[in-house]
């Protein structure tokens, strides 16, 4: 496998593995042990949609393997506007050793990848974000030291967030609930795909409207109303969205042992309560955390070839 575009090109062994990776390298980097795996290797990020953790998360991991990261800004690279897809992935191919993108449309991460003779990494993406994904899943198993048979309840639009926990989730044997209003709800056919994976596995996935999809879930976990893009829609969405805010009410209605997630930027007050954000339930910025773990774990593989299975 050279590029990662989505959860489900992994697999369930080699999904598995990558966050065994994912603990090692973290316990080694607390004890001072991790090895440079990436001396020499040059990562180029390249952003049409700015972040703060996709950004330091991707940097700091290949600072911390021995490599180095290019950031690239939109009006430096103009991504299908000032330059080609296709031109732009010829022309880093002969630079860096990786390219992450965190880009507005899939097909442009796809058509990277394509034309990409090094590995693309999809940073996100309209359709997926797998990097976030990772750092869901690691967050999850380390708070229960499994991910078979946990119940996970996303409350909100069926976005990319909601695509990848629903693949990753199946991959993985959980069961993934999609909690949204009427119109709202996560692209049939990645439900279908998860569907098939979850068969598979053990696992469950649904989309509904129905808030009773909450009660004894081991894991809430929402995600802001209106994305980058989305801003004109914000105060419809809004209305919508609003019985489905994550809130003490939720908590209550879930397994004594829930846990909090967001994958941020939060809004508190709007999809997710203060309360329910810093109260002792929350597992937020742990996830964040995550993100730098799962995603060297990532590069340690892609680019520096650390073993995943056998």
């Amino acid at each position: 496998m050279k590029d990662f575009l989505s959860l489900d090109q992994l697999g369930p062994e080699r999904l598995a593995a990558l966050l065994t990776l994912a603990d090692r390298l973290r316990e080694d980097q607390r004890r001072g042990r991790l090895e440079p795996v990436l001396a020499g290797k040059v990562l180029a990020m390249v952003f049409t949609k700015p972040s703060l953790r996709t950004r330091v998360s991707f940097d700091v991991a290949m600072l911390q393997l021995g490599g180095q990261a290019l950031y690239l800004s939109p009006a430096e690279v103009g991504l299908g506007q000032r330059e080609a897809v296709a031109d732009v992935a010829r022309v880093l191919s002969g630079y860096v050793d990786a390219v992450m993108a965190r880009v507005f449309a899939h097909a442009d991460v796809v058509e990277l990848a394509a034309q990409a003779s090094v590995p693309v990494i999809n940073g996100l993406s309209d359709r997926f974000h797998p990097c976030q994904g990772l750092a869901d899943l690691l967050t999850v198993r380390d708070t229960f030291g499994s991910l078979a048979g946990r119940r996970l309840a996303y409350l909100g639009d069926g976005n990319n967030v909601a695509h990848s926990l629903l693949l990753g989730g199946a991959l993985s044997g959980m069961s993934v609930s999609i909690i949204h209003p009427e119109g709202y709800g996560p692209d049939a056919t990645v439900l279908a795909r998860a569907a098939a994976l979850a068969r598979m596995s053990g696992g469950a996935v649904e989309s509904t409207s129905d808030l009773a999809a909450i009660d004894g879930a081991d894991v809430l976990y929402t995600d802001v109303w209106a994305s980058m893009g989305q801003e004109e829609e914000a105060a419809s969405r809004r209305s919508a969205f609003l019985p489905y805010r994550l809130d003490e009410a939720c908590i209550a209605r879930a397994s004594a042992h829930v846990i909090v997630m967001h994958c941020l930027p939060a809004h508190r007050g709007e999809e997710i309560s203060a309360g329910a954000m810093d109260g002792s339930a929350a597992r937020v910025f742990e996830q964040a955390e995550n993100r730098l773990h799962a995603q060297r774990a990532l590069l340690a593989w892609l680019v520096g070839g650390a073993p995943l299975l056998g």
